[in-house]
């Protein structure tokens, strides 16, 4: 069994999206799985980021204190649930990955394509909350993290949907600031269109008011 830079891992386990396993990703590969898991936690290797997540610690930091970035941890929880191309930060967490807040959240908003109950992490006081979108439809770019390219929501997009739900994420004194450094980021016809054709209109308007 081929292993990856001497870290124990089956080389095939460093292709899996943002470097985030479940028990059962790993049936195929280990008889046990989870004594394994549990093993290679205990080594170093693998970092237990919420119960029955578990995120490969790059090499260097074996044996060192390390603790993934939280929006991109909890993109590769989603992601490991619906997959990559569903899983898609949005609202104040996508603003934060966009640079428009400064301060750390403890709470990640993704939108996915179906219902799915707060995840807990098990390595600091923060949750995941997955709110059901058509994330077809959602504008999103990808976004290079530590831990590999994330789904994101652009600019415009971020703007209607944290002025549609400013309370989302439970950091409204940071939404303002949010829209504003956003809005002037953006396609004013590419926010148009988005508005139009999302039926966020009223969303549009409301941020237009906050920015003016």
């Amino acid at each position: 069994m081929a292993e990856h830079r001497g870290t124990a891992l089956p080389a095939e386990l460093w292709r899996v999206p943002l470097r985030t396993l479940r028990p059962q990703d790993l049936a195929e590969i280990y008889a046990q799985p989870r004594p394994e898991i549990a093993r290679l936690v205990d080594r170093g290797v693998l970092h237990r980021v919420a119960h029955g997540y578990y995120i490969i610690v790059p090499p260097d930091r074996v044996g060192r204190t390390w603790l993934p970035g939280l929006e991109a941890a909890a993109a590769g929880i989603a992601t490991s649930i619906f997959g990559p191309d569903h899983a898609i930060l949005m609202g104040i967490s996508a603003a934060r990955v966009l640079g428009a807040v400064p301060r750390a959240l403890a709470t990640v908003v993704i939108a996915v394509p179906g219902q799915h109950r707060p995840i807990a992490l098990a390595d600091r006081p923060a949750r995941v909350r997955f709110v059901r979108r058509d994330t077809e439809v959602l504008d999103a770019e990808r976004v290079e993290t530590p831990l590999g390219p994330v789904l994101v929501t652009t600019p415009e997009q971020t703007v209607l949907d944290l002025a549609r739900r400013p309370q989302l994420g439970n950091a409204e004194s940071e939404v303002r600031q949010a829209i504003e450094t956003l809005y002037r980021r953006s396609d004013p016809a590419r926010l148009a269109q988005l508005a139009a054709d999302q039926r966020l209109r009223a969303a549009l308007r409301r941020a237009e008011g906050w920015v003016e």
